[in-house]
């Protein structure tokens, strides 16, 4: 029987956000803010780990392209952050929901001490009903602009707040067996108890010129996550709405499941 979920890990991509120019998908963001305000009403908490900050920088900064060097995207991250926290803080406002923001670096989650206090800092934030925003540290740390594009630490974030889900909202339905975008014929695996290496090669390709993730560092982060205890769901994230199918348990996407579900 699958368990309730009570407490929800969010994450949401570059691809998702931002048109191929880089500048905010607004009818988009707009609405993922809506259901997520829905769901929140519904009494499950919500944590959305949120990329886009470089993304939007650029876009911010009149550039053409994203920078190449890790400099030129550490300075763009600093411009687009504050952006996409103002947009996120007025939006949720229109719904009565406070944000918060939560902005992380590799040594806040390895060092004990600091992951102690982080998970205080995530239990008093939702407890006093707020949602917490979170990022990695772009400008501070390279370590989602050179390795992923924060799904690991989305899968991280779900494992240090003991979620119930994390569920991965990208530009894809799943899983496949075959790159559906090259393949008609490839078949959506709706199901993973396991990550083998099977599963593993499955998950081909880097990630779009706006943001670094690919299909790899989302199974990555579901080992991550799985390995902790979380359900780990990747759905496509057009349109949000497929969050509330994810919630109703229809097939939707792939659901890696937590190892101690494993039967």
């Amino acid at each position: 029987m699958k368990k309730p979920i009570k407490r929800l890990v969010v994450k949401v991509g570059t691809s998702t956000l931002t048109y191929a120019t880089g500048n905010i998908n607004f009818r988009r963001l707009s609405r993922l803010v809506e259901v997520l305000s829905d769901i929140s009403n519904s009494g499950i908490q919500i944590v959305l780990v949120s990329s886009g900050a470089i993304a939007v920088g650029v876009g911010k900064l009149g550039l053409t392209e994203r920078p190449e060097d890790v400099p030129g995207r550490q300075a763009a991250a600093a411009v687009g952050q504050s952006e996409l926290m103002f947009l996120y803080d007025k939006l949720f406002s229109e719904y009565a929901k406070v944000t918060s923001q939560m902005l992380l670096t590799g040594n806040d989650i390895n060092d004990a001490d600091r992951r102690s206090h982080l998970v205080n800092t995530f239990a008093k934030l939702l407890e006093f009903g707020s949602l917490p925003i979170v990022n990695e540290n772009d400008s501070v740390s390279v370590e989602e602009i050179i390795h992923g594009d924060n799904d690991c630490l989305s899968a991280e974030v779900a494992a240090l707040i003991g979620a119930d889900a994390l569920v991965i909202l990208t530009d894809i339905d799943g899983l496949y067996d075959g790159n559906p975008r090259e393949n008609p014929k490839s078949r959506r695996i709706s199901v993973v108890k396991e990550i083998t290496p099977e599963i593993e090669a499955m998950a081909g390709g880097t990630g779009s010129k706006r943001g670094t993730g690919g299909m790899m560092t989302k199974i990555r982060a579901a080992q991550i996550a799985t390995e902790a205890g979380v359900d780990t769901y990747i759905i496509n994230g057009t349109p949000c709405d497929n969050l509330y199918a994810m919630l109703e348990g229809r097939d939707i996407g792939t659901l890696f499941c937590a190892k101690e579900r494993v039967k």
